[in-house]
């Protein structure tokens, strides 16, 4: 059962310029950073606030760390913007499956690691209403690391 908007991921062609203006903007500040070389990104997640599951909401800033990455591609074509809404589950596999019984195309055969040592998968954009959407089980967070 997804519980929650997780994060809304949005590409940017420069992360550190990006992170100052929501910084400077809305006062929110990095919770965390890394890159992720199998997707090809460099991110910072910017935490909203607290959620009743013991999650939490983020914004996921996203700069490709090379063009042929699905960010990467995404930038050229589409520009900064929007790139995919997150919600949280406590089981990603069993969601995904139930959502897939629906007809709607995941895209992962088994969920990949995602930001924060998560668990992830995405639904295809074309059975979601143009939307790319991502479902994701967070790790237990303990402390913020940059």
């Amino acid at each position: 059962m997804l519980t929650r908007i997780d994060h809304i991921g949005i590409a940017c062609f420069d992360l550190d310029t990006t992170v100052e203006f929501y910084r400077a903007t809305y006062g929110f500040e990095v919770f965390h950073t890394e890159v992720n070389e199998e997707q090809g990104v460099r991110e910072a997640m910017l935490k909203i606030n607290e959620t009743s599951d013991g999650g939490a909401s983020y914004l996921q800033l996203l700069e490709p760390t090379r063009e042929d990455s699905a960010v990467g591609k995404w930038l050229a074509k589409n520009g900064e913007g929007v790139h995919h809404i997150a919600f949280g589950t406590a089981d990603v596999d069993a969601d995904a499956a139930a959502i897939g019984d629906k007809g709607v195309r995941v895209l992962y055969d088994e969920p990949r690691r995602g930001s924060m040592g998560s668990r992830i998968t995405f639904l295809h954009p074309k059975d979601c209403h143009g939307v790319l959407t991502e479902l994701v089980t967070s790790a237990p967070v303990e402390s913020p690391e940059h």
